[in-house]
């Protein structure tokens, strides 16, 4: 690790919102990350690990910590249990990108929907990013990781970072703590070996045009994707003001079935598909000659934020009299810095968004990226 001279998280951050830290250390080794955060803690300093930037929104007050930039990198390919499968231990500041570029140009397939992701590996975990119905959990395997409480570096499987909707134990809630101060050191994820595959989630279909279950090349659906985001304004271009932002900043909302039909039939919506491993085990000796009825509940609906942005009155362009800080003109769902907007700006059209959405359908819309400094 070394330590720099602090840079204004504006300029290491794509929403390009917030100052200079106290304190700012890079690492580009796994080894000299693990001694910056074991230093980190042992300091007693409030800290804040920063990988691509691409999903924090920082507030306009310096940070009174240190923020640590990692910059690892690397991919190890590692042999699956599973035939025809294979893993890849991918180092945390690894691009995201990079990751899904070289998983299709070696055919292994399970992350191409989520191509132009921006960001690094490390963070994705957290996030549980996704796109198109394809989430990050679907292929993670396990992760190294390093908590603040001990020091202690362990490998977690997937199943115990409480991965949900665009969340983790791992990520800040809205300005809460954690449920595990840990860091991420490197990702593994399982992916099928085949340069083509059946495209089933619909999703994914629908972006993509399918209307058979023919197999369709790898390197096909990543094209696809990578133009679907670019002309969305969700590829990142220093030249494009559109893209300045967080990509998505409001989460697709997750309703109950009922809910989902109290929303206008033309509100575009997508099932969440229920838990199938859960399994409730009932005593023979309790069911005392009867079998009790079993209650059928729909599954949760994932609807459109950005359907309910627009038909909440907010368009594309959108912005509040006076502020450097306006929706994207490509994308409803994205919020963007049109040249020096303030966190308190980008805030304000943030809270105004998430009350008139509230006002049209009774749904709070909850922010995507993580907050620092700054409250909706």
């Amino acid at each position: 690790m070394r330590e720099v001279e602090p840079l204004r998280l504006a300029e290491l951050t794509t929403l390009r919102t917030g100052a200079a830290p106290e304190r700012m250390l890079e690492a580009t080794t796994t080894e000299g990350l693990v001694e910056a955060l074991r230093e980190t803690w042992e300091r007693g300093d409030a800290w804040l690990v920063l990988g691509g930037g691409s999903n924090l929104f920082v507030g306009d007050e310096p940070f009174e910590g240190t923020v640590i930039r990692v910059r690892t990198s690397g991919i190890e390919e590692l042999p699956s249990p599973h035939p025809g499968r294979i893993r890849l231990r991918v180092q945390a500041g690894h691009g995201w990108d990079e990751l899904v570029a070289y998983a299709v140009e070696h055919g292994y397939a399970g992350l191409e929907a989520m191509s132009g992701i921006p960001g690094t590996v490390g963070a994705s975990p957290v996030q549980n990013i996704g796109a198109y119905g394809q989430e990050i959990q679907e292929t993670l395997v396990e992760v190294d990781l390093i908590d603040e409480s001990t020091g202690a570096i362990s490998t977690v499987p997937a199943a115990d970072l409480g991965l949900g909707f665009r969340t983790s134990v791992l990520k800040h809630h809205h300005g809460s703590e954690p449920a595990r101060r840990a860091v991420i050191l490197s990702v593994t994820v399982d992916l099928l070996i085949a340069t083509e595959r059946v495209v089933r989630g619909e999703q994914l279909r629908r972006a993509l045009g399918l209307t058979d279950d023919a197999p369709v090349p790898l390197t096909w659906v990543r094209e696809r994707i990578l133009a679907t985001r670019a002309s969305k304004g969700m590829l990142l271009d220093e030249h494009d003001p559109d893209t300045h932002g967080v990509g998505s900043f409001f989460q697709n909302a997750i309703v109950s079935a009922a809910q989902a039909r109290s929303l206008p039939a033309e509100c575009p919506r997508w099932p969440v598909a229920p838990d199938l491993d859960t399994v409730t085990v009932i005593p023979l000796s309790s069911y005392e000659g009867h079998v009790p009825a079993a209650k059928a509940e729909a599954p949760d609906v994932k609807v459109s934020a950005a359907w309910l942005i627009e038909q909440a009155g907010i368009r594309k362009g959108f912005k509040l009299p006076r502020s450097r800080a306006s929706v994207s003109t490509k994308h409803a769902l994205a919020l963007t810095n049109r040249g020096g907007a303030t966190a308190a700006e980008v805030a304000e059209l943030a809270r105004f968004i998430q009350s008139r959405v509230h006002a049209e359908f009774g749904l709070v819309l909850q922010p995507e990226p993580v907050l620092l400094g700054v409250e909706l």
